[in-house]
């Protein structure tokens, strides 16, 4: 029998409100770190996100919601970290020195840190003293409006040992979730990152007309850039980039309607600035920050990337969508 663990959920977004639902469903007491005072009131009288998901009724006795992020791991076994990357830095520089050492912390963060240039588990190793040991990552595919819905969904859970990995499982799975542990936190990661990446493009391409048999052949190329980036940087022995952690986040965040980052692909594809873009979503679209943090870190690697290329130019450089994807089309195979 599994000892009850204190938890704590830190992030109101779409992912949060998912994972609140997800946990109290399956038994489980839950604090919740909402940034403002004024959603923490909400949420407690009228057991609901106003702001994302708000169809999801939340279990009111079941959580307490905070706006205090120390009052809000106080106790914490386990600390699930759903906050969008480009605010990961802001909201953690708020915690007390050593406040997340001695934690188990899950990250349902599919991005790079602006600015430090580097993925969110190197982040809570060297800032918050977390060591990789003591964290998880939570891949996909998982779109939280599936998971908000009792969608039957798959998870794996990466960790650097399988008894981590299974801790987190046995929170999370029940009968509309299944989770696979693994031990490849690195490489689920980084794949999680580069798949927003090709959801943009993937968007873009949508935008801009081009039918399911370019979308297919991007998607391919795109697997195997992922593949070999991820190789280059973490070799693995067994690592099959077919599994659903892998292909399967890709594919659902490559063509799902609730894929933000292929939303805001289809934007650009459309016309519309990056910056009108960003202005006309509600949500973050991770890929957009990560672009430019791989096309950095991918520089000493000598590798052949042709769709995050192609996705960077448009975002960073100015490039007219449909001029780089013409170039693009003609290297693709």
């Amino acid at each position: 029998m599994q000892l009850q663990k204190e938890i704590t959920v830190l992030g109101s977004g779409s992912w949060g409100t998912a994972q609140v639902k997800l946990l109290t469903e399956n038994g489980h007491k839950v604090r919740w770190w909402m940034r403002r005072q004024d959603e923490v009131d909400f949420v407690a009288k009228n057991g609901y996100n106003r702001n994302y998901l708000s169809d999801v009724r939340l279990n009111k006795t079941a959580i307490y919601p905070t706006a205090d992020i120390n009052e809000a791991i106080a106790g914490a076994d386990v600390v699930f970290l759903v906050i969008p990357s480009a605010f990961v830095k802001d909201a953690l520089a708020h915690l007390a020195p050593g406040a997340l050492c001695a934690k188990l912390v899950v990250s349902g963060v599919k991005g790079i840190i602006p600015g430090q240039n580097i993925v969110v588990t190197d982040y809570l190793e060297q800032f918050c003293q977390v060591p990789a040991v003591q964290q998880a990552i939570i891949a996909g595919p998982c779109h939280a409006e599936e998971i908000a819905m009792a969608k039957q969904s798959y998870l794996t859970i990466g960790a650097t040992n399988l008894d981590t990995s299974y801790t987190v499982s046995a929170l999370l799975q029940n009968s509309y979730v299944k989770c696979t542990p693994s031990t490849d936190l690195y490489g689920l990661e980084y794949s999680a990152i580069l798949k927003n990446i090709v959801a943009i493009a993937c968007g873009i391409a949508h935008g801009l007309r081009y039918g399911d048999n370019f979308l297919a052949v991007l998607v391919a190329n795109a697997l195997q850039e992922i593949e070999n980036y991820i190789s280059a940087c973490y070799p693995l022995a067994g690592r099959r980039i077919a599994d659903s952690g892998y292909t399967g986040d890709v594919l659902v965040t490559a063509y799902s309607q609730f894929s933000r980052n292929r939303t805001f692909g289809t934007m650009l594809g459309r016309g519309y600035s990056v910056q009108a873009a960003h202005l006309e979503m509600n949500m973050v679209a991770e890929g957009y920050y990560a672009s430019k943090c791989i096309q950095e870190g991918k520089k000493a690697l000598a590798l052949a990337m042709p769709v995050v290329d192609t996705t960077y130019q448009i975002l960073y450089e100015k490039k007219p969508a449909a001029q780089a994807f013409a170039q693009l089309a003609e290297v693709l195979s």
